[in-house]
């Protein structure tokens, strides 16, 4: 592997499906989360290192936060056991809070520092939020994503960029399939409207892809934004125009693929990233599959072996 190929990292939704765990739902997988965080962590811990990956992105539950500070007792102790497996935290997923107009920015801005205290603590410095997800086409009133709602999801995304900073972590916006920032035009729009000292980009080339967009295109133009990214194949574009719910997250599963095996320009991806000096860290990601450790070494293989020449 060259001197030059990224670290590889790893969302740790990629190790959320049942039959992983030989456990009938996710419901269970939760359960044992509870019961016996000990054990959670230490099969993602384990299968992450097998699959030649040595950072680490928490997302929610089960293997969340919380599940941190039942099985390690602190984010201190968590980084301990990293630092001893030769891995690292690099960022996490921020859930709380509240998108809606009305929402206390104070309460805001005192969850995401605690966040972002905990990331830093436990050696990350990237705190990862997802825009809120469109409602239904054909809902009434329909709710447009439109400049006003925008503003309002810049404003509260300032709100968490510059608690996070005061931390010494980075906020950086998600692009979600089916969200308010999933759409070339909606990441253009939302980028526009919020400062870039307090507002990063967090690329996830899988959702951009399901969402008709061209990742390397799209993320070109807000290149100097780039903090973290996720990477995710897709077979292709998914309709936007369907029932938007709980289970909607569940149905992306069906187009995504491991890096190298769907429709994404890898090649000029892996372009963009060295033009921008973003080359430290490819975090890969495959929501929930039932074989992570053999789909990430592919994914990571595909990188090494077949962009050796974007990555010379």
């Amino acid at each position: 592997m060259s001197s030059n190929t990224p670290k590889f990292g790893v969302d740790l939704i990629t190790f959320y499906n049942p039959s992983f765990w030989n456990l009938p739902d996710e419901s269970a997988i939760q359960e044992l989360s509870d019961r016996d965080p000990d054990a959670i962590w230490r099969k993602i811990l384990d299968s992450a290192a097998a699959a030649g990956v040595t950072s680490l992105e928490v997302t929610f539950g089960p293997a969340d936060i919380g599940s941190i500070r039942r099985a390690f007792g602190s984010a201190t102790e968590f980084k301990k056991e990293l630092d001893g497996r030769g891995m690292e935290l690099k960022s996490a997923f921020y859930l709380e809070g509240s998108w809606e107009p009305d929402a206390d920015r104070g309460e805001i801005a005192d969850s995401a520092a605690a966040y972002a205290r905990f990331i830093k603590e436990a050696g990350g410095d990237v705190l990862v939020a997802a825009p809120p997800m469109r409602t239904t086409w054909n809902a009434e009133p329909p709710q447009f994503n439109d400049f006003d709602f925008l503003k309002n999801v810049a404003d509260i995304a300032h709100v968490v960029g510059h608690a996070s900073l005061q931390e010494g972590v980075t906020t950086a916006l998600h692009t979600e399939a089916h969200s308010t920032f999933c759409t070339a035009r909606d990441v253009d729009l939302l980028m526009a409207l919020t400062d870039p000292l307090f507002v990063s980009l967090c690329p996830d080339t899988g959702h951009l892809a399901l969402a008709g967009g061209e990742p390397t295109q799209i993320v070109s133009r807000h290149r100097e934004r780039v903090v973290i990214s996720h990477w995710k194949d897709a077979t292709g574009p998914a309709p936007l125009r369907v029932p938007i719910d709980d289970s909607i997250h569940d149905s992306h599963r069906e187009y995504f693929r491991r890096v190298g095996a769907g429709s994404v320009d890898w090649f000029a991806w892996g372009r963009l990233m060295r033009e921008i000096g973003f080359t430290d860290l490819a975090l890969l990601e495959l929501d929930a599959v039932a074989d992570p450790v053999t789909e990430i070494t592919a994914a990571r293989e595909f990188i090494e072996q077949s962009l050796s020449t974007v990555f010379p």
